[in-house]
């Protein structure tokens, strides 16, 4: 089996990689990753890639006809990561998001591809207060992350066919330790703000809504996806987390002072709920996948996230004044000249 990885320097793909490694042994897996995060490696591990059999430094956009030949199977989390990085460069989330999602799928499909795995987002329910969401339920995206994730899986169904399986995994909000974590969501932020400080600040009111997975269940749940049958549907759009998973803010906040001892969890007097709440039904998946199913408890999440940020010797108290937020990581590659207004890397940084 030939497996193309899209994003695999990012939070989530070391994670899939060393996953689908340890499962097909001889299978080739190929890295696709434009490097905006390459250097931010936060565990002992040198170099993730090493389980690779090639890594392609590349921007999704570009990738062509030939890059595709003899691939078995896409995995696509290439992309904008997050909402704060879709305000402040909207036009690039829908050029990488959108466009070269669907530009990358035609190509595979063209190419004989089999499997077309992309990794969309539970957050397309935005602001849902009436019960659990699932696959049926109307999106509606509150930011030009979550909407450009509804546009690329809407033009995903129509490329999909008996002979190009396409597989949307709404994934529940990420978490859990990585090779490159991120500190931009919600557990990870939480835990970093104890083991720095002792110290977690809710800036909402706590009262939203949210799902999530451990890194380590999304690689999981991708492996499921390559693999799934034909009878499920030549595109499928699933929900991929637990339901028992499904907490409010303030719970998650809760469980991280529970179990780092000294923690004191404050919030904001000036916190306004979060338009973004949502829970969701992911009975479908442990329909479909009940051999893939999530098995990293909030706990052990928690305690995972607390060892490997100790290991770091992380110091941080604002997580927002680390390097492991991806808006600023951005932010500071275009200060510098590195990336344009498009997010591509310039001349003057493909030289350097």
């Amino acid at each position: 089996m030939k497996v193309l990885i899209t994003g695999n320097m990012g939070y989530v793909g070391p994670r899939v990689v060393a996953h689908l490694r340890a499962r097909w042994p001889e299978a080739v897996l190929i890295g696709a990753d434009t490097g905006w995060f390459a250097p931010l490696l936060t565990t002992a591990n040198p170099d993730p890639e090493s389980l690779l059999n090639e890594q392609w430094r590349c921007d999704v956009r570009d990738l062509d006809d030939a890059s595709l030949r003899g691939v078995d199977a896409v995995v696509h989390l290439a992309g904008i990561s997050n909402d704060p990085i879709g305000i402040a460069y909207e036009a690039p989330t829908l050029d990488i998001n959108l466009r070269g999602t669907l530009q990358l799928a035609a190509r595979a499909r063209a190419a004989g591809v089999r499997a077309f795995v992309f990794a969309s987002s539970c957050s397309i329910y935005g602001e849902s207060e009436e019960g659990a969401r699932n696959e049926q339920s109307a999106p509606a995206p509150l930011t030009a992350y979550a909407r450009s994730k509804v546009l690329a899986e809407e033009g995903l169904a129509s490329l999909a066919t008996s002979e190009f399986l396409v597989t949307s995994l709404r994934f529940a909000t990420a978490c859990g330790m990585s090779e490159r974590l991120r500190l931009d969501l919600m557990l990870n932020d939480f835990v970093a703000g104890a083991v720095a400080a002792r110290r977690i600040r809710i800036l909402s009111d706590g009262t939203p809504w949210r799902p999530l997975i451990d890194v380590n269940d999304m690689a999981r749940a991708v492996e499921w996806a390559i693999l799934r049958e034909r009878e499920h549907g030549r595109n499928l759009i699933i929900n991929a987390g637990r339901t028992e998973a499904n907490y409010r803010v303030h719970e998650v906040a809760d469980a991280v002072a529970d179990q780092i001892e000294g923690t004191s969890v404050t919030v904001d007097p000036a916190g306004r709920p979060d338009r973004r709440s949502y829970r969701v039904d992911f009975s479908l998946f442990a329909r479909l996948a009940p051999e893939h199913q999530p098995v990293v408890t909030l706990r052990e999440s928690i305690a995972g996230l607390r060892e490997g940020l100790m290991k770091m010797g992380y110091t941080t108290p604002d997580v927002r004044d680390s390097p492991y937020i991806r808006l600023r990581t951005l932010s500071e590659l275009k200060g510098q000249g590195a990336v344009d207004g498009d997010l591509r890397w310039t001349r003057v940084a493909a030289g350097a």
